[in-house]
């Protein structure tokens, strides 16, 4: 898999050129317009959420489980943002040391969602809010369907990716405080992984 690792990697953005051009940049745009502070991004990939977040932002800190993900990212921040490799599950950060957590299409590739979830409550401040986008799970029967049949060649296709993944679902069952959920879909994306779930989050003030 090595090799396949290294191919994703160097194709990722070209896959999802189109998505951007038709209106998946204004979909990271509109939800990073809201991050503050030190924001942590978990799964940053090759750093596409970048151009994108705010003067609000104080100290930006990406994370992301794959070297060769994490090495186009680290390329693309320069100085902006320090670029480290860690996992979701497994955040090499002090309890309640971020304002913002960005999720951005990583929950259908992590290993255990609900420890994803679990760690970003872990380390946001009281107060502190996650932002987040993901494709998830249909809600049209017929595709729901195709989803679970195609899930396991996807799956390897997609580099683990879960097409059929109900995300929804981890977060209402997180000890975070679900804000915002609304549905759409990402533009000229292939259809099983063209719904979308976008939302905010919080860690509750005790």
């Amino acid at each position: 898999m090595r090799f396949y690792d290294r191919a994703f990697a160097a194709g990722y953005d070209y896959v999802l050129g189109r998505s951007e051009r038709a209106g998946l940049a204004d979909i990271r745009r509109d939800l990073l317009s809201q991050a503050t502070g030190r924001t942590v991004e978990l799964g940053a990939g090759t750093g596409l959420n970048l151009e994108h977040y705010p003067q609000a932002v104080t100290e930006l800190v990406l994370t992301e489980p794959d070297r060769h993900m994490a090495r186009q990212a680290r390329a693309k921040a320069g100085s902006r943002a320090e670029v480290i490799e860690a996992p979701g599950e497994d955040l090499p950060f002090e309890d309640a040391s971020a304002d913002t957590i960005v999720f951005t299409m990583i929950l259908c590739t992590a290993p255990d969602p609900d420890a994803v979830l679990r760690e970003a409550h872990r380390v946001l401040k009281p107060g502190g809010r996650v932002l987040f986008f993901e494709h998830v799970r249909s809600e049209d029967p017929r595709l729901a369907r195709w989803q679970d049949r195609l899930r396991g060649p996807w799956e390897l296709f997609g580099n683990g990716c879960r097409c059929n993944q109900a995300t929804a679902e981890f977060f209402e069952s997180s000890p975070l405080q679900v804000e915002s959920i609304e549905r759409g879909r990402i533009p000229r994306a292939m259809p099983l992984v063209r719904p979308l779930l976008r939302g905010t989050a919080s860690k509750p003030v005790a």
